[in-house]
This record gives structure tokens, sequence and C-alpha cells, in this order.
């Protein structure tokens, strides 16, 4: 029984991690930031724009 308490847990985090990263990839191409858009304050301001 303890197999398919972590199988369970391991599927619902993969899922939560793919959803994750499918909201990201759709963000990126609508060309929305994760970084807030204060640009001036950011310490990696040279580095994404």
């Amino acid at each position: 029984m303890e197999f398919w308490s972590t199988l369970i847990i391991s599927l619902v985090l993969a899922g939560v991690v793919t959803l994750i990263v499918v909201r990201m990839v759709k963000n990126k191409r609508r060309g929305k930031s994760s970084c807030g858009c204060n640009c001036k304050d950011c310490p990696m301001s040279g580095k994404c724009h």
C-alpha cells in the first residue's frame, strides 16, 4: 500500500510542476514578464531586456 501513496503523491507533484511550466511558457510567448516590470531596481535588469 505504501507504493500507491508514493505514486499518487509523485503524480500530483509532477502535474503541478507541468502546469507551472506550461503557464510560464504561455506567458513568455505573450510577452509577459515574471519579474514585475520594475527593471530599474532589479539587479538583473541588464540581463533580461
